[in-house]
């Protein structure tokens, strides 16, 4: 094993340095939250029934999350999904 000795003052700076980076990397990537909706809104803010949301996640059409007996979406799940079913508008002539 290889032994390397810094001074006092090398020391301290690569603290610095250590210091700086993670400060950098602290705020260049804010911890983003996710917003979860449970079955009761996603059936609301989609305004379907609960066999039609049981179809898609049986067909896989939507993702979600089922803890015990209770089901969560990711919000960006679901506007992806509302997303991948949205028809542009048509040119008029």
């Amino acid at each position: 094993m290889e032994a390397i000795i810094l001074s006092k003052e090398q020391f301290n700076q690569l603290i610095a340095k250590i210091d700086d980076i993670q400060d950098r990397l602290m705020n260049s990537n804010p911890r983003r939250t996710e917003t979860y909706l449970n079955n009761k809104q996603f059936l609301e803010m989609l305004d379907v029934s609960l066999r039609t949301a049981q179809t898609w996640r049986d067909e896989g059409k939507i993702s979600f999350s089922q803890v015990r007996n209770k089901i969560y979406y990711k919000l960006s799940d679901v506007e992806k999904f509302i997303q991948d079913y949205r028809n542009a508008a048509f040119a008029k002539r």
